[in-house]
């Protein structure tokens, strides 16, 4: 049995889709799991990884768990140790542990990580860059008014496709002789916002204005959905990245033996929600 958190998430959606394709025992966890979320067949639970009482029986029965926490349990001051606590106690023996690239550069707490690595548990952890998805956030003003607003506008930095995060994930949840490895999970070249605001043009064969903000006014806005010391080392990155986080990193391709996806590829794949 493998137990995927955040199993209604970005990558935890096709995570759960890859490994129910290649007939793995899943259950699928997320604070509101809905059967309908899910490939037939797939287990699903309701718990809050903040609520360490739920979790024993939640993951009873699991081999191996995929961890990810989210900015909500890392603002509410979710503890990662507690609830490797729970694997170990449900009787798992395995963990891979969604983290960031930012913790490999100092600019994220490698916390999650110590917990992981230090649980007497079998691990592998993941660390990808800027989310191709965090384009997201731009849905609403596309869609009304063909507009991207964003700041850093020419900064590069090689963007990773979930589903490339997803893909490299089910591999290691099937295969253990991924343990005791950390992956640097990146796209396959650096793009800036300005650039993927072009992408999403094109993809949608209208053009969209690209509108620089300054680091007061990006602060402010992601502010409302961030916790503030999460908010400054994201922009800190994205802003004034360590050469090592522009840098194209080979691991997608050395354990999927193909290519990330581009940018462009997952505008078009993802074009219907700006529209």
């Amino acid at each position: 049995m493998i137990v995927i958190t955040g199993a209604t998430g970005n990558v935890g959606r096709p995570l759960v889709q890859a490994l129910a394709a290649a007939g793995a025992e899943v259950r699928a966890v997320s604070r509101a799991a809905e059967a309908a979320d899910f490939p037939a067949g797939v287990e699903y639970r309701r718990a809050d990884l903040l609520r360490t009482e739920e979790l024993t029986p939640t993951l009873t029965g699991a081999h191996t768990v995929f961890l990810l926490t989210s900015g909500d349990f890392l603002g509410a001051g979710g503890d990662l140790a507690e609830v490797v606590k729970s694997v170990r106690s449900a009787g798992g023996r395995r963990v891979v542990l969604l983290s960031s690239q930012g913790v490999g550069t100092g600019n994220h707490p490698a916390d999650a990580e110590a917990a992981v690595r230090d649980s007497g548990l079998d691990w592998t952890i993941l660390r990808p860059g800027n989310f191709a998805s965090n384009a997201l956030q731009w849905a609403e003003s596309v869609r009304a008014e063909r507009t991207v607003t964003a700041p850093f506008a020419d900064i590069a930095l090689p963007v990773i496709d979930p589903v490339d995060i997803a893909a490299v994930a089910a591999a290691a949840l099937l295969d253990d002789s991924h343990d005791s490895t950390i992956y640097e999970l990146t796209g396959p070249e650096p793009v800036s916002p300005r650039q993927q605001a072009a992408a999403l043009a094109a993809a949608l064969g209208e053009p969209i204005r690209f509108t620089e903000l300054s680091r007061a006014q990006a602060t402010e806005r992601m502010a409302q959905f961030m916790p503030g010391p999460v908010v400054e080392s994201t922009l800190d990155i994205l802003g004034s990245p360590a050469p090592a986080l522009q840098q194209v990193s080979p691991d997608v391709e050395k354990v999927l033996g193909r290519a990330p996806h581009t940018f462009a590829e997952w505008a078009v794949r993802n074009s219907a929600a700006f529209q």
